[in-house]
């Protein structure tokens, strides 16, 4: 996992002028990111922002909700790159099982990326925080919607129409993010988890059937 920085870029005082939620929403960001749910307390990202507590709840009455917003803003801020690599990376690969291949590389690293382990770490503390769970029942939706517009847009028009591609789409959506936990405590590549073969495999036979070879 990519480490963010250890402090809010630009230093607090140097950026007193500017938006002090998105300053806010950085700092708990890398609260969350780096020490857990534990460590992100509304005290830990008000000292790591450098602002005042009142400003602080100004902007985010509850810690549930500083969190998930935390989570959103990571997410939506990366989705951006990651459409801009996927773009990249898609653009000389024919339609067909050579994309299918590229497309579920390029989903299964999302999982090992910064906002996986900040949503997740958010996703185990709901368990027994109903505030959490709650705030969590509004915003996944929305990140969930913006993660399959990405989705589309890596597998292009020729998969998007297929006919069982809602299937296969939440087949593989449910399936990495289960086959990611076990990463929180084993230490592999990712790119050679058994589980990457299976899905190009299964991809294929579902979008593209007499075409797996």
């Amino acid at each position: 996992m990519t480490a963010l920085p250890s402090t809010v870029p630009g230093g607090a005082r140097a950026r007193r002028s500017a938006d002090s939620r998105a300053l806010i929403l950085e700092a708990a960001v890398t609260c969350l990111v780096e020490d857990g749910y534990a460590g992100a307390s509304t005290l830990a990202v008000q000292a790591r922002a450098g602002v005042s507590r009142g400003r602080l709840l100004h902007h985010f009455p509850s810690r549930a909700e500083l969190l998930v917003a935390a989570a959103q803003y990571l997410a939506t801020n990366t989705l951006t790159a990651l459409q801009e690599r996927a773009v990249a990376q898609m653009a000389d690969v024919p339609t067909g099982p050579a994309r299918v291949d590229r497309a579920i590389d390029l989903l299964w690293a999302t999982f090992h990326e910064p906002p996986f382990w900040a949503a997740l770490e958010l996703w185990t503390a709901a368990r027994t925080d109903p505030s959490l769970r709650t705030a969590l029942r509004t915003e996944e939706p929305r990140l969930r919607e913006a993660i399959r517009g990405v989705a589309d847009g890596i597998w292009g028009p020729e998969v998007t129409g297929a006919p069982l591609y809602e299937e296969l789409c939440e087949l593989l959506f449910t399936s990495m993010r289960g086959v990611a936990l076990v990463y929180a405590f084993e230490s592999r590549p990712p790119a050679t988890d058994p589980h990457v073969a299976l899905w190009k495999r299964l991809a294929t036979r579902m979008l593209f059937p007499g075409r797996d070879g």
